[in-house]
Protein backbone atom coordinates (compact mmCIF):
# COMPACT_ATOMS: atom_id res chain seq x y z
CA UNK A 1 0.00 0.00 0.00
CA UNK A 2 1.32 3.45 -0.96
CA UNK A 3 1.78 5.71 2.05
CA UNK A 4 -0.85 8.40 2.61
CA UNK A 5 -0.14 12.03 1.83
CA UNK A 6 -1.05 14.04 4.94
CA UNK A 7 -1.23 17.83 4.70
CA UNK A 8 -2.37 20.42 7.20
CA UNK A 9 -4.02 23.42 5.53
CA UNK A 10 -5.93 26.23 7.25
CA UNK A 11 -6.35 24.16 10.39
CA UNK A 12 -7.71 21.17 8.44
CA UNK A 13 -5.93 17.86 7.95
CA UNK A 14 -6.22 16.53 4.41
CA UNK A 15 -5.34 12.93 3.65
CA UNK A 16 -5.05 11.27 0.27
CA UNK A 17 -4.16 7.68 -0.61
CA UNK A 18 -2.48 7.52 -4.04
CA UNK A 19 -3.27 3.85 -4.73
CA UNK A 20 -6.97 4.40 -4.22
CA UNK A 21 -7.20 7.19 -6.79
CA UNK A 22 -6.02 4.77 -9.49
CA UNK A 23 -8.41 2.00 -8.47
CA UNK A 24 -11.23 0.92 -10.79
CA UNK A 25 -13.89 0.90 -8.07
CA UNK A 26 -16.88 3.25 -8.67
CA UNK A 27 -15.99 5.49 -5.74
CA UNK A 28 -12.33 5.81 -6.71
CA UNK A 29 -13.11 6.42 -10.39
CA UNK A 30 -15.51 9.18 -9.42
CA UNK A 31 -12.89 10.69 -7.10
CA UNK A 32 -10.36 10.54 -9.91
CA UNK A 33 -12.68 12.55 -12.17
CA UNK A 34 -14.29 14.68 -9.48
CA UNK A 35 -14.05 17.84 -11.62
CA UNK A 36 -16.27 16.35 -14.32
CA UNK A 37 -19.60 16.84 -12.56
CA UNK A 38 -21.76 19.66 -11.26
CA UNK A 39 -20.68 20.19 -7.65
CA UNK A 40 -23.65 22.45 -6.93
CA UNK A 41 -25.98 19.59 -7.84
CA UNK A 42 -24.06 17.13 -5.67
CA UNK A 43 -23.21 19.08 -2.53
CA UNK A 44 -24.37 16.17 -0.35
CA UNK A 45 -22.02 13.83 -2.21
CA UNK A 46 -19.10 16.22 -1.78
CA UNK A 47 -19.67 16.44 1.97
CA UNK A 48 -19.81 12.67 2.36
CA UNK A 49 -16.84 12.03 0.08
CA UNK A 50 -14.73 14.46 2.10
CA UNK A 51 -15.49 12.35 5.18
CA UNK A 52 -14.85 9.08 3.36
CA UNK A 53 -11.54 10.35 2.01
CA UNK A 54 -10.26 10.52 5.59
CA UNK A 55 -10.80 6.78 6.05
CA UNK A 56 -7.97 4.37 5.33
CA UNK A 57 -8.91 1.41 3.14
CA UNK A 58 -12.58 0.25 3.22
CA UNK A 59 -12.87 0.48 -0.56
CA UNK A 60 -15.95 -1.71 -0.80
CA UNK A 61 -17.64 0.29 1.98
CA UNK A 62 -16.89 3.54 0.16
CA UNK A 63 -18.36 2.02 -3.00
CA UNK A 64 -21.48 1.10 -1.06
CA UNK A 65 -21.96 4.65 0.29
CA UNK A 66 -21.44 6.02 -3.22
CA UNK A 67 -24.00 3.53 -4.54
CA UNK A 68 -26.54 4.58 -1.91
CA UNK A 69 -26.05 8.25 -2.81
CA UNK A 70 -26.50 7.50 -6.53
CA UNK A 71 -29.71 5.59 -5.88
CA UNK A 72 -31.16 8.33 -3.64
CA UNK A 73 -30.24 11.07 -6.11
CA UNK A 74 -31.71 9.32 -9.15
CA UNK A 75 -34.81 8.36 -7.17
CA UNK A 76 -35.38 12.03 -6.34
CA UNK A 77 -34.94 12.97 -10.00
CA UNK A 78 -37.51 10.34 -11.03
CA UNK A 79 -39.96 11.61 -8.44
CA UNK A 80 -39.69 15.16 -9.80
CA UNK A 81 -40.65 13.87 -13.26
CA UNK A 82 -43.56 11.82 -11.97
CA UNK A 83 -41.89 8.46 -12.54
CA UNK A 84 -42.30 5.51 -10.22
CA UNK A 85 -39.62 5.36 -7.55
CA UNK A 86 -38.90 2.18 -5.70
CA UNK A 87 -38.63 2.19 -1.92
CA UNK A 88 -35.83 0.22 -0.36
CA UNK A 89 -35.30 -0.87 3.21
CA UNK A 90 -32.19 0.81 4.63
CA UNK A 91 -31.83 -1.20 7.85
CA UNK A 92 -28.39 -2.81 7.84
CA UNK A 93 -26.05 -5.35 9.40
CA UNK A 94 -22.38 -4.46 9.84
CA UNK A 95 -20.09 -7.47 10.35
CA UNK A 96 -16.53 -6.94 11.53
CA UNK A 97 -14.05 -7.03 14.37
CA UNK A 98 -13.59 -4.04 16.70
CA UNK A 99 -11.85 -0.98 15.30
CA UNK A 100 -12.70 -1.65 11.64
CA UNK A 101 -14.70 1.55 11.13
CA UNK A 102 -18.27 0.34 11.65
CA UNK A 103 -19.37 3.17 13.94
CA UNK A 104 -17.60 5.80 11.83
CA UNK A 105 -19.31 4.62 8.64
CA UNK A 106 -22.69 4.54 10.43
CA UNK A 107 -22.17 8.17 11.44
CA UNK A 108 -21.27 9.14 7.86
CA UNK A 109 -24.40 7.41 6.58
CA UNK A 110 -26.43 9.43 9.08
CA UNK A 111 -25.00 12.63 7.62
CA UNK A 112 -25.75 11.43 4.08
CA UNK A 113 -29.34 10.49 4.90
CA UNK A 114 -29.91 13.89 6.48
CA UNK A 115 -28.44 15.72 3.48
CA UNK A 116 -30.65 13.68 1.16
CA UNK A 117 -33.76 14.29 3.32
CA UNK A 118 -34.13 10.59 4.10
CA UNK A 119 -33.76 11.26 7.82
CA UNK A 120 -34.72 14.52 9.52
CA UNK A 121 -31.75 14.68 11.93
CA UNK A 122 -29.15 12.15 10.85
CA UNK A 123 -27.77 11.68 14.36
CA UNK A 124 -26.34 8.42 15.68
CA UNK A 125 -27.56 6.74 18.85
CA UNK A 126 -25.05 4.04 19.79
CA UNK A 127 -26.20 1.36 22.25
CA UNK A 128 -25.42 -2.16 23.41
CA UNK A 129 -27.30 -4.96 25.18
CA UNK A 130 -27.16 -3.33 28.63
CA UNK A 131 -28.90 -0.22 27.28
CA UNK A 132 -31.79 -2.25 25.86
CA UNK A 133 -32.35 -5.17 28.22
CA UNK A 134 -34.06 -4.57 31.54
CA UNK A 135 -34.09 -6.50 34.78
CA UNK A 136 -37.76 -7.44 35.02
CA UNK A 137 -40.77 -8.12 32.80
CA UNK A 138 -41.80 -5.01 30.87
CA UNK A 139 -38.62 -3.11 31.67
CA UNK A 140 -36.89 -4.16 28.44
CA UNK A 141 -39.75 -2.98 26.23
CA UNK A 142 -39.77 0.37 28.03
CA UNK A 143 -36.01 0.87 27.66
CA UNK A 144 -36.06 -0.18 24.01
CA UNK A 145 -38.97 2.09 23.11
CA UNK A 146 -37.22 5.04 24.77
CA UNK A 147 -34.06 4.45 22.76
CA UNK A 148 -36.03 4.09 19.54
CA UNK A 149 -37.76 7.37 20.31
CA UNK A 150 -34.37 8.99 20.90
CA UNK A 151 -33.14 7.65 17.56
CA UNK A 152 -36.12 8.85 15.48
CA UNK A 153 -34.86 10.97 12.64
CA UNK A 154 -31.47 9.26 12.83
CA UNK A 155 -29.71 5.93 13.18
CA UNK A 156 -29.96 3.45 16.04
CA UNK A 157 -26.67 1.55 16.11
CA UNK A 158 -26.59 -1.61 18.24
CA UNK A 159 -23.09 -2.94 18.84
CA UNK A 160 -22.61 -6.63 19.61
CA UNK A 161 -26.25 -7.11 18.63
CA UNK A 162 -25.87 -10.91 18.70
CA UNK A 163 -25.75 -10.72 22.51
CA UNK A 164 -29.49 -10.05 22.49
CA UNK A 165 -30.07 -13.70 21.57
CA UNK A 166 -27.50 -15.31 23.84
CA UNK A 167 -29.82 -16.09 26.73
CA UNK A 168 -32.33 -18.20 24.81
CA UNK A 169 -36.10 -17.80 24.48
CA UNK A 170 -36.66 -16.87 28.13
CA UNK A 171 -34.03 -14.15 28.16
CA UNK A 172 -35.18 -10.53 28.09
CA UNK A 173 -32.95 -10.01 25.04
CA UNK A 174 -35.62 -11.69 22.90
CA UNK A 175 -38.10 -9.11 24.17
CA UNK A 176 -35.75 -6.37 22.95
CA UNK A 177 -35.57 -7.98 19.51
CA UNK A 178 -39.36 -8.24 19.30
CA UNK A 179 -39.70 -4.62 20.37
CA UNK A 180 -37.20 -3.49 17.75
CA UNK A 181 -38.99 -5.42 15.01
CA UNK A 182 -42.27 -3.77 16.00
CA UNK A 183 -40.61 -0.34 16.02
CA UNK A 184 -39.35 -0.94 12.48
CA UNK A 185 -42.99 -1.33 11.42
CA UNK A 186 -44.50 1.40 13.60
CA UNK A 187 -41.84 3.96 12.65
CA UNK A 188 -41.20 2.96 9.07
CA UNK A 189 -38.89 5.42 7.30
CA UNK A 190 -38.42 7.41 10.54
CA UNK A 191 -35.14 5.82 11.57
CA UNK A 192 -32.50 3.36 10.35
CA UNK A 193 -31.50 0.39 12.49
CA UNK A 194 -27.95 -0.95 12.16
CA UNK A 195 -26.96 -4.17 13.94
CA UNK A 196 -23.22 -4.66 14.34
CA UNK A 197 -20.86 -7.28 15.70
CA UNK A 198 -18.30 -10.01 15.05
CA UNK A 199 -18.90 -11.76 11.68
CA UNK A 200 -19.43 -15.33 12.92
CA UNK A 201 -21.65 -14.28 15.81
CA UNK A 202 -23.77 -12.04 13.58
CA UNK A 203 -24.22 -14.85 11.02
CA UNK A 204 -25.37 -17.18 13.81
CA UNK A 205 -27.65 -14.51 15.24
CA UNK A 206 -29.39 -13.92 11.90
CA UNK A 207 -29.65 -17.64 11.17
CA UNK A 208 -31.27 -18.28 14.55
CA UNK A 209 -34.12 -15.87 13.78
CA UNK A 210 -35.60 -16.60 10.32
CA UNK A 211 -37.55 -13.33 10.29
CA UNK A 212 -34.53 -11.06 10.68
CA UNK A 213 -32.48 -11.42 7.45
CA UNK A 214 -35.26 -10.12 5.23
CA UNK A 215 -35.59 -7.04 7.44
CA UNK A 216 -31.89 -6.28 6.98
CA UNK A 217 -31.26 -6.64 3.24
CA UNK A 218 -28.04 -4.64 3.43
CA UNK A 219 -25.16 -6.54 5.02
CA UNK A 220 -21.68 -5.05 4.96
CA UNK A 221 -18.46 -6.82 5.92
CA UNK A 222 -15.67 -4.80 7.53
CA UNK A 223 -12.42 -6.72 7.11
CA UNK A 224 -9.41 -6.41 9.38
CA UNK A 225 -6.95 -3.75 8.27
CA UNK A 226 -3.59 -4.77 6.87
CA UNK A 227 -0.36 -3.86 8.65
CA UNK A 228 0.30 -1.07 6.13
CA UNK A 229 -3.21 0.32 6.54
CA UNK A 230 -2.88 0.35 10.33
CA UNK A 231 0.47 2.14 10.05
CA UNK A 232 -1.24 4.72 7.83
CA UNK A 233 -3.96 5.10 10.48
CA UNK A 234 -1.25 5.57 13.12
CA UNK A 235 0.36 8.34 11.07
CA UNK A 236 -2.99 10.05 10.64
CA UNK A 237 -3.76 9.87 14.37
CA UNK A 238 -0.33 11.29 15.19
CA UNK A 239 -0.75 14.12 12.69
CA UNK A 240 -4.19 15.01 14.05
CA UNK A 241 -2.61 15.43 17.49
CA UNK A 242 0.20 17.59 16.03
CA UNK A 243 2.93 15.03 16.66
CA UNK A 244 5.24 13.26 14.23
CA UNK A 245 6.94 9.87 14.12
CA UNK A 246 10.64 9.21 13.81
CA UNK A 247 11.58 6.60 11.20
CA UNK A 248 12.55 4.22 14.01
CA UNK A 249 9.15 4.77 15.65
CA UNK A 250 7.37 3.83 12.42
CA UNK A 251 9.39 0.63 12.25
CA UNK A 252 8.55 -0.21 15.86
CA UNK A 253 4.82 0.44 15.34
CA UNK A 254 4.87 -1.89 12.36
CA UNK A 255 6.50 -4.57 14.52
CA UNK A 256 3.92 -4.11 17.29
CA UNK A 257 1.04 -4.37 14.83
CA UNK A 258 2.43 -7.49 13.18
CA UNK A 259 2.92 -9.15 16.57
CA UNK A 260 -0.62 -8.33 17.67
CA UNK A 261 -2.07 -9.70 14.44
CA UNK A 262 -0.25 -13.00 14.92
CA UNK A 263 -1.83 -13.61 18.30
CA UNK A 264 -4.57 -16.30 18.29
CA UNK A 265 -8.22 -15.54 19.00
CA UNK A 266 -10.57 -12.73 18.04
CA UNK A 267 -9.22 -10.03 20.31
CA UNK A 268 -7.41 -7.98 17.64
CA UNK A 269 -9.01 -4.53 17.74
CA UNK A 270 -7.51 -2.92 14.62
CA UNK A 271 -7.62 0.90 14.74
CA UNK A 272 -8.71 0.82 18.37
CA UNK A 273 -5.45 -0.93 19.28
CA UNK A 274 -3.47 1.60 17.25
CA UNK A 275 -5.18 4.51 19.02
CA UNK A 276 -4.34 3.02 22.41
CA UNK A 277 -0.74 2.51 21.28
CA UNK A 278 -0.44 6.14 20.15
CA UNK A 279 -2.02 7.54 23.31
CA UNK A 280 0.29 5.43 25.48
CA UNK A 281 3.31 6.66 23.49
CA UNK A 282 2.24 10.28 23.98
CA UNK A 283 2.18 9.73 27.74
CA UNK A 284 5.60 8.05 27.63
CA UNK A 285 6.89 10.96 25.53
CA UNK A 286 5.62 13.43 28.14
CA UNK A 287 7.36 11.56 30.95
CA UNK A 288 10.59 11.49 28.94
CA UNK A 289 10.56 15.26 28.37
CA UNK A 290 9.20 16.32 31.75
CA UNK A 291 12.54 17.19 33.32
CA UNK A 292 14.24 18.54 30.18
CA UNK A 293 14.81 22.25 30.71
CA UNK A 294 15.02 23.24 27.04
CA UNK A 295 12.59 21.28 24.85
CA UNK A 296 12.55 22.43 21.25
CA UNK A 297 9.43 22.37 19.06
CA UNK A 298 10.82 19.28 17.34
CA UNK A 299 11.36 17.61 20.74
CA UNK A 300 7.76 18.36 21.72
CA UNK A 301 6.40 16.97 18.46
CA UNK A 302 8.52 13.88 17.77
CA UNK A 303 7.59 10.46 19.13
CA UNK A 304 10.64 8.20 19.19
CA UNK A 305 10.88 4.42 19.13
CA UNK A 306 11.51 4.40 22.89
CA UNK A 307 8.13 6.00 23.51
CA UNK A 308 6.36 2.94 22.13
CA UNK A 309 6.03 0.22 24.72
CA UNK A 310 3.69 -2.79 25.03
CA UNK A 311 0.21 -1.72 26.11
CA UNK A 312 0.31 -4.18 28.99
CA UNK A 313 3.24 -2.34 30.59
Amino acid sequence: MTRPVIKRESGQINVTFPTETTSDTPYALHRQHHLDYDHHQHLALDKVMNQLDRLVGLKHVKDFVYEIYAWLHITQQRQKLGLKSSQQTLHMVFKGNPGTGKTTVARILGHLFQEMNVLSKGHLVEVERADLVGEYIGHTAQKTRELVKKALGGILFIDEAYSLARGGTKDFGKEAIDCLVKAMEDHKDEFVLILAGYPDEMDYFLASNPGLPSRFPIQLSFKNYTVSELLAIAELMVCEREYQLSSQAKHKIRQFIAEEMRKPGKNFSNARMVRNLIEKAIREHAVRLLHHSHNTKNDLMTLSAGDFVPLSK
